[in-house]
């Protein structure tokens, strides 16, 4: 496991995302080949733990994936995830609302999807959209979005009065990392089903998208519900760092398998 505390956004501090490196393998003295070696062993303790949250049900978890275009959270929950029993886990992906869902509050679609007691629930974008892609957009007015970091920070502090547990996670890749990205996808048929016209619109506003992540996790990284950010431009290393975080969130939740029934004691099967 890395150290994960360099990666933690502290409450009350800025995100600094200017000073963070996307390209750091920060604590690791491997390369590649050693740290995707090293994914294994980890998938294994985090299944096991997984299993231990599953049978004790009590405890929940949530993990927020955000993250810029190609920045890999389908990637993500595809190789961190790998081992866990899938009747733990949840997957939710938040696009462009319905209209149903523009018919309630901006928090209603995100609300119906936390997980039930043994379950990690996974997001793939999140609640975050409606102070990010509505900022950058123009989607809503400025006094809309700026009130909804408070709305959020008290939506997760109920959330985790409630036994829920929170861990979000910005996966941060360069504007260069991107570019690279997203040219694979166009100059490899099999991948080309990924790239839409629209990726390049959403490119030329990189700056303002970046200021919008700043002070999103600046205004909502708390003790209850932190942010970590995570350097995303070596895939392998990404892994190694939210496989590691999820491990000490899931470790400090210690959750414990029930005590055996002595209604079993001596029972046998014919």
């Amino acid at each position: 496991m890395l150290e994960i505390a360099p990666y933690l956004v502290v409450p009350g501090d800025d995100a600094g995302l200017e000073t963070r490196d996307p390209g750091s393998k920060r604590g690791y003295e491997g390369g590649k080949v050693e740290g995707k070696a090293a994914l294994p062993r980890l998938n294994t303790t985090l299944a096991e733990l997984q299993t231990r949250l599953w049978a004790e049900s009590k405890q929940k978890l949530v993990v927020v994936l955000q993250a810029m275009d190609t920045g890999g959270k389908d990637s993500t929950i595809r190789h961190v995830f790998s081992g866990v029993n899938p009747q733990g886990v949840r997957v939710w992906s938040f696009g462009v609302p319905s209209q149903d869902e523009l018919s309630h509050d901006y928090l209603w679609r995100v609300h119906r999807c936390m997980p039930a007691n043994g379950v990690i629930t996974i997001f793939n974008r999140s609640h975050y959209e409606d102070v990010l892609v509505v900022r950058v957009k123009n989607l809503v007015p400025e006094d809309v979005w700026r009130r909804r970091y408070d709305h959020i920070a008290q939506f997760e502090r109920m959330l985790t009065d409630e036994g829920t547990t929170i861990v979000k996670l910005f996966l941060h890749i360069s504007e260069g990392e991107q570019r690279q990205r997203l040219q694979s996808r166009l100059d490899e048929p099999e991948k080309r089903w990924k790239f839409s016209i629209e990726d390049l619109e959403t490119r030329k506003l990189w700056d303002r998208y970046m200021q919008a992540y700043e002070d999103a996790l600046t205004r909502t990284s708390t003790a209850y519900a932190p942010w970590f950010v995570v350097p995303a431009n070596r895939k392998w290393y990404r892994n190694l760092v939210v496989s590691s975080i999820l491990i000490d969130t899931l470790q400090k939740m210690d959750p414990r398998f029930p005590p055996p029934s002595s209604e079993l004691d001596g029972v046998t099967v014919d």
